[in-house]
């Protein structure tokens, strides 16, 4: 059985919104967006992808701040996803330093 066009156009975003989530210009924000984003992308509908889709449009600064609690989200951002990233409990903790101690 294959797919429906809706269903392809989902994953499709799915893929675009890793990628961008990955690759967003910073380490940091690469490692916290992009985790996020791996963590729980696969159980999102077209209404999350949407919401996820219009924070990628904000600078890293303005998502970290949110995220870190350094700043007050706007109301279209301040949402039960929003609220997921900011336990950052989907970034494995010591991995950077471990590989680097691995390394020397």
């Amino acid at each position: 059985m294959s797919a429906g066009p809706a269903d392809t156009s989902e994953d499709t975003r799915r893929k675009r919104l890793r990628f961008r989530a990955w690759h967003r210009g910073t380490r940091e924000a690469d490692y916290i967006i992009g985790s996020f984003v791996d963590r729980h992308i696969g159980s999102w509908g077209g209404k999350e992808i949407a919401w996820f889709e219009r924070l990628l449009e904000e600078t890293d600064r303005d998502i970290l701040s949110w995220v870190t609690g350094a700043a007050a989200p706007p109301a279209e951002f301040d949402t039960p996803l929003l609220a997921a990233m900011r336990k950052l409990d989907y970034v494995p903790s010591g991995t950077a330093g471990q590989s680097r101690a691995n390394k020397a």
